[in-house]
């Protein structure tokens, strides 16, 4: 089943001679389980394109479809209800809330939503991420690897349609990098979630089902 399904995605900013576009007429389709990551040099569109599919951003023409949800047509209500619910963020900067224990911060999308916290399927995904030992303790106390690794179980906790990673391991060294994605691809096969990852790392990227590479706005291979 596809989880993802775009058409013709366009972002252009500014007109005349000072106009870039950002994505120019991208088609793309990813399915249900599937890790897809997305290579590319620095300005080619990759942040861009993550943004429009996360609902962070509108394009300027084109059809994103999540879980069977044209997600433009919404509302800006219902897109912030259909973010915290089918789609999972991780950043390079962890955004974990400092004043919060490790497990806190992992169920806070399910306490902001007023939904029930499956205790059962996030110690589990605790116990995967090696987190298990930790979840009484606050960010300050953990590395970055961990932090890292807390940000995972919090984007999984809601148990998203879509996972979206914007350089996951940026500020991590290449071993940690290597184990927080492994980390992560382990999770994503044991409870079927898509994830769609941004990287400049070559090596980080092989750990994905696919990979695809953008330049000047355009997908240019799959």
């Amino acid at each position: 089943m596809d989880i993802l399904n775009i058409k013709n995605l366009r972002k252009i900013y500014g007109t005349g001679e000072t106009q870039v576009k950002a994505l120019d007429g991208i088609d793309l389709t990813v399915k249900r389980g599937e890790f897809v990551a997305i290579v590319g040099s620095s300005g080619s569109g990759k942040t861009t394109f993550l943004n429009m599919v996360g609902g962070l951003d509108v394009p300027t023409s084109g059809e994103i479809i999540v879980d069977q949800k044209k997600i433009q047509e919404l509302s800006d209500d219902e897109l912030t209800v259909f973010r915290r619910r089918k789609i999972g963020f991780i950043f390079q900067q962890y955004n974990l809330i400092q004043m919060l224990s490790v497990w806190e911060n992992i169920i806070l999308p399910l306490k902001l939503d007023g939904r029930k916290v499956d205790e059962e399927y996030l110690l589990e995904i605790a116990q995967i991420l090696g987190l298990s030992e930790k979840l009484k303790s606050i960010p300050s106390q953990l590395s970055g690897g961990q932090q890292q690794r807390v940000a995972i179980a919090r984007a999984l906790a809601t148990k998203p349609a879509l996972v979206l990673a914007d350089e996951p391991t940026g500020n991590l060294d290449s071993k940690t990098s290597q184990d927080v994605l492994g980390l992560l691809k382990i999770t994503s096969n044991k409870f079927n979630q898509t994830i769609i990852m941004i990287t400049h790392n070559e090596e980080i990227a092989q750990l994905a089902d696919r990979i695809l590479r953008i330049e000047d706005g355009k997908i240019i291979t799959r």
